[in-house]
């Protein structure tokens, strides 16, 4: 039950050998919905210098940081919250982090009609930041498109089958998350870094350092998925899984608590539907079972009607309930279930 690594570098050139990696994928996805890849073109000093930046953010006093804080990035959904202020399945998970996404100005016509998760970012006052940031976005946006393009060629579709329904305007959303290495405060009931989720869209792509403690939940129980040098895990979320009719499925993952007397440092970068497509299963496909009794959450990612951004909305209003009134999620879309997930 090892996870696969799978060299990409056939996808990224759009050379021969693509539908070869588009197998490999395809049976990683079938199997356990991760796996790591290599060969992707990102450049390393680019990683490096965005890890270094974030170690100094975090290095920061909480005040500083708190400069930042959620509650001034309106619907955008931008900015840092503290460890312990995001939850998972209502308990909190022992981990800070920045929210960050494409970077929308005022004249974009998303955030002039006021549509959430779209907007400017908080960027801390560090020199490069900002521009370190928005390289990284590109870079693994780039990796993303060609990464879908293998996954429609391993289900037998058109290289662009993605593309063409769902991402030519993708939803990004990128996380910058510090475990702290200190145990969490003992009136705080904390049991993890992150607890048991499934991610809500396409396909994550995440960066950790060496620490560790990423945990893929398969049939065989809780693995491990170490850290690889020069790598970035992937895994896909429910709305591949709901695409594919449960062919491919969004896996439950945690981070166990940090105990290695070191923080921990863990990149997110999620590539999602557009916000306002429609996620339907791929044509001709038989009905999807209803798989809810066995999910994390007991929710049914197949019985779902509504937009990428109803779903979205409905998770990610209970994660931040502090935030949910102040940004009018309360009554956004119809996905919410009884328990939240951390997103990534």
């Amino acid at each position: 039950m090892q996870v696969p690594v799978i060299d990409i570098s056939p996808l990224v050139a759009r050379s021969s050998g693509r539908d070869d990696v588009a197998r490999q994928i395809g049976a990683a996805c079938r199997l356990h919905g991760f796996f790591y890849i290599v060969g992707h073109g990102v450049d390393p000093a680019l990683r490096t210098r965005l890890e270094s930046l974030s170690r100094v953010f975090f290095a920061q006093s909480e005040d500083d940081k708190m400069l930042l804080r959620m509650a001034l990035g309106g619907k955008a959904w931008r900015g840092y919250f503290a460890a312990g202020n995001e939850l998972t399945s209502n308990r909190p998970d022992w981990k800070e982090g920045l929210y960050l996404g494409s970077e929308l100005g005022p004249a974009d016509a998303r955030v002039r009609a006021g549509i959430p998760l779209h907007g400017p970012n908080l960027f801390p006052a560090l020199s490069g930041f900002r521009e370190t940031v928005l390289a990284y976005l590109d870079a693994l946006t780039s990796v993303a498109h060609r990464l879908m393009e293998g996954i429609a060629l391993s289900l037998d579709l058109s290289a662009d089958y993605f593309a063409a329904r769902y991402t030519t305007d993708p939803l990004i959303l990128f996380r910058i998350f510090n475990y702290p290495s200190r145990p969490a405060p003992e009136d705080m009931e904390v049991l993890w870094g992150v607890g048991e989720h499934t991610d809500y869209g396409l396909l994550t792509i995440l960066a950790q350092d060496d620490v560790g403690g990423l945990q893929i939940k398969t049939t065989e129980g809780w693995i491990d998925a170490s850290p690889v040098p020069d790598s970035f895990v992937c895994n896909i979320g429910d709305m591949l899984d709901r695409i594919t009719g449960g062919r491919y499925r969004s896996t439950p993952h945690r981070v166990m608590l940090n105990h290695s007397g070191r923080d921990r440092l863990s990149l997110p970068f999620f590539f999602d539907p557009n916000f306002d497509a429609m996620v339907r299963p791929i044509e001709g496909l038989p009905g999807a079972p209803d798989d809810s009794a066995a999910r994390w959450d007991r929710a049914n990612v197949h019985a779902f009607s509504g937009t990428y951004g109803d779903y979205l909305l409905g998770k990610i209003a209970k994660v931040f309930p502090e935030l949910r009134s102040s940004v009018n999620l309360d009554n956004a879309g119809m996905a919410g279930s009884t328990s939240a997930g951390a997103i990534g």
